[in-house]
């Protein structure tokens, strides 16, 4: 081997250990997004599709990333004739999620306008509007904050996770059949935050009350998914260190008194503060480990591990699976959004949409 060919080795070499000590030979960066995503989705088709985080004002409330990575509104052709219809125009869209049909489902939390939540079906085959089911009171309270959701359709619900306002926090099981959505768990130990700040790079996450005051809010019940035979979902507050999981045979079981329910739920495992979550079809559930600006992974073992860390996994908010078990996810850096920085934006483009090296094949759209 000549001494430029040995040269080049070695330099390969370090390279390639350097990024295995940083954490970064797991994941690499598809774009830069010149917008703040919120949550992301992939259809069996491979179409990316992802919402625009609320906490920075976008135009539009979801958008298609394109193969020039060109952020087009979606739905689209049909945009026009869709958002002309006032009562289902998208207004605050987060969680996010296509199914094996290729309905995307949108889930607007509407709270830019003050509109009632709602679940938009989009079928993204046919470019038409698949349902809307809306979620009004008592469904939804004065502090619902509608965030993300499992589709299951084998037992033909989705649910969802309403971190609300910390203690009345809660999952909202909805029913594809008909359209009824009941709210569930209010209260258990398993939606509610615990007492523990979120602080990102020496910087606690603050609010500014309209009196001026800082503090630092606890978010209750927000990652949400269920393993791909649809058998058990697993959630978590968002502030908390635990994971739990519950059947979703019990979460559809519209006979379930309150007290019976919250007696099936487990403890899962331990799991870092964390925003959306995802699972693969060995049972491995992906999560952000926001405080550490870090991807991890919680195992069949129920034991958590980081997978990478760099700064530029700048709050890690969803992930989701595409064809070809490509795992796929978006950075948002919310932590320096206005409404989180208390009161002060601090957060500036490029955001991330990533691909994340998965250890093992998930569901497209979960």
């Amino acid at each position: 081997m000549n001494r430029l060919v040995k040269f080049s080795a070695v330099l390969l070499l370090g390279v390639a250990w350097r990024a295995i000590a940083e954490g970064n030979s797991n994941f690499e960066v598809l774009a830069n997004l010149n917008k703040g995503p919120g949550n992301v989705t992939v259809t069996q088709e491979g179409r990316i599709i992802m919402s625009l985080h609320q906490f920075y004002a976008p135009e539009f409330s979801v958008v298609e990333v394109q193969r020039d990575h060109a952020l087009t509104p979606f739905p689209s052709p049909a945009l026009s004739a869709f958002a002309s219809q006032s009562a289902l125009k998208l207004d605050s869209v987060l969680g996010i999620r296509a199914d094996k049909n290729g309905i995307v489902w949108m889930l607007d939390n509407g709270m830019r306008g003050k509109s009632t939540p709602k679940l938009v079906g989009w079928n993204s085959r046919t470019d038409r509007l698949h349902r809307v089911i809306y979620l009004p009171s008592p469904v939804t309270g004065e502090h619902a904050f509608v965030n993300d959701f499992a589709v299951d359709l084998r037992h033909q619900h989705i649910f969802i996770s309403d971190p609300a306002g910390g203690s009345d926090a809660a999952l909202i099981a909805v029913n594809l059949a008909t359209g009824a959505a009941r709210r569930v768990l209010q209260g258990h130990p398993s939606v509610l935050p615990e007492n523990v700040d979120l602080i990102i790079d020496g910087k606690p996450v603050q609010v500014r009350e309209a009196s001026g005051r800082l503090v630092r809010p606890h978010i209750g019940v927000n990652p949400i998914t269920e393993d791909l035979n649809n058998e058990w979902v697993y959630y978590g507050p968002m502030h908390g260190y635990s994971l739990y999981r519950i059947k979703a045979a019990d979460l559809a079981d519209e006979n379930l008194d309150a007290k019976t329910l919250a007696g099936r739920v487990e403890r899962y495992s331990d799991k870092p503060i964390s925003d959306g979550i995802t699972i693969d079809q060995a049972n491995n559930i992906y999560l952000g480990e926001l405080a550490e600006n870090a991807i991890g992974v919680i195992a069949p073992d129920r034991a958590y591990r980081r997978l990478a860390q760099c700064p530029r996994l700048s709050w890690v908010d969803s992930f989701s699976f595409g064809p070809e078990g490509r795992l796929y996810a978006v950075v948002n850096r919310l932590h320096q959004s206005a409404v989180l920085n208390g009161g002060e934006s601090a957060s500036k483009p490029p955001y991330y949409l990533l691909e994340v090296k998965p250890l093992a094949p998930g569901l497209p759209g979960r």
